[in-house]
């Protein structure tokens, strides 16, 4: 019987608490926490893989296949239940990142990075080219619906808040679980000293290709509830800078802990969400302001302010 530890019972609490506000929240700040904890899942992932020591640029492919997969499949297919859609982008991405993954594997630093990001360019490059698929305007997506039951329009944006605090916090303790088994350790060993980690009988190679693997279906989650939530699919989603997007919020929130990209996520949106009201035309110096006090004054993120980290917890 697994006893649930610290981390896990604030999970836990936080579902709670995040369910209830669902109560009062106005529907501006419930849209900017949905996209904040879709955009989280996406940057938990990609620190699974900074763990390890490789930074990728192209968790956008991945966003991007999650989010058009749920629009293809309602537009075309009309497939509209929300299991069957978010079923069906975790195959895609498993299916993608299982091919891509074989490569990748293979490669370290500035080579890996490069790599990913050439992939989810080439992804942009396809769909802005895909007139059928809406070009560099991509489309709007059907409504979602829960096992034949279909919400009122006007509560949709309540009901798929729901479904992502729900899933962000089931997925946060299966990731809880897996950063603290013997798997989760080898990732920082491997970025430590990865011979040393094959004199152990490890692969350092197929650790990092399941590592890539979860990486890539934690970004199709959060690319298919982003687009549940916006109702629009663009090649936006596949473009370098919501790459970049992704490393800055990994930065920002840190990598000691695996709430810490959903709080860094929630942060930036709020961040580039009043940016934005305050100076339309030059809201990214301000984000790019705050990287880099980010970088000066807290290198390890804004979760290493708690006061647990001082005596080197991780999760």
């Amino acid at each position: 019987m697994l006893i649930p530890d610290k981390t896990s019972r604030n999970l836990w609490i936080a579902l709670a608490v995040l369910l209830v506000l669902a109560a009062v929240f106005p529907n501006w700040l419930g849209f900017i926490t949905t996209v904040a904890l879709a955009k989280g899942l996406v940057v938990l992932g990609l620190v699974l893989l900074m763990r390890t020591g490789l930074v990728s640029f192209g968790q956008g492919l991945y966003f991007c296949l999650g989010g058009y997969v749920v629009g293809i499949a309602g537009s075309r297919w009309a497939i509209t239940d929300v299991a069957l859609l978010l079923v069906i982008s975790v195959l895609v991405a498993l299916l993608v990142s299982a091919l891509l993954g074989l490569l990748l594997s293979r490669y370290r630093d500035i080579f890996f990075a490069m790599l990913t990001m050439a992939f989810s360019m080439i992804l942009y490059g396809v769909l802005v080219k895909s007139v059928a698929l809406g070009s560099t305007d991509g489309f709007n997506i059907e409504q979602a619906s829960l096992f034949g039951w279909h919400p009122a329009t006007e509560s949709l944006g309540t009901w798929v808040y729901l479904l992502t605090v729900m899933l962000a916090i089931v997925l946060l303790q299966i990731m809880h679980r897996y950063v603290r088994s013997p798997l989760g350790y080898a990732g920082e060993a491997i970025r430590e000293n990865e011979i040393r980690v094959e004199y152990l009988g490890m692969s350092p190679r197929q650790i990092i290709y399941l590592k890539y693997v979860i990486a890539a279906v934690l970004a199709a989650v959060g690319g298919a509830l982003t687009a549940l939530a916006a109702g629009h699919v663009d090649p936006e989603m596949a473009f370098w800078t919501t790459s970049g997007e992704f490393v800055f919020i990994a930065l920002l929130g840190g990598t000691a802990h695996v709430a810490a990209p959903l709080i860094g996520a929630f942060i930036f949106e709020i961040i580039r969400t009043f940016a934005f009201d305050l100076a339309p035309y030059s809201w990214q110096m301000i984000l790019g302001g705050v990287l880099l006090m980010i970088i000066f004054f807290l290198p390890k993120g804004l979760w290493s302010l708690l006061p647990a980290q001082k005596s080197g917890n991780q999760s």
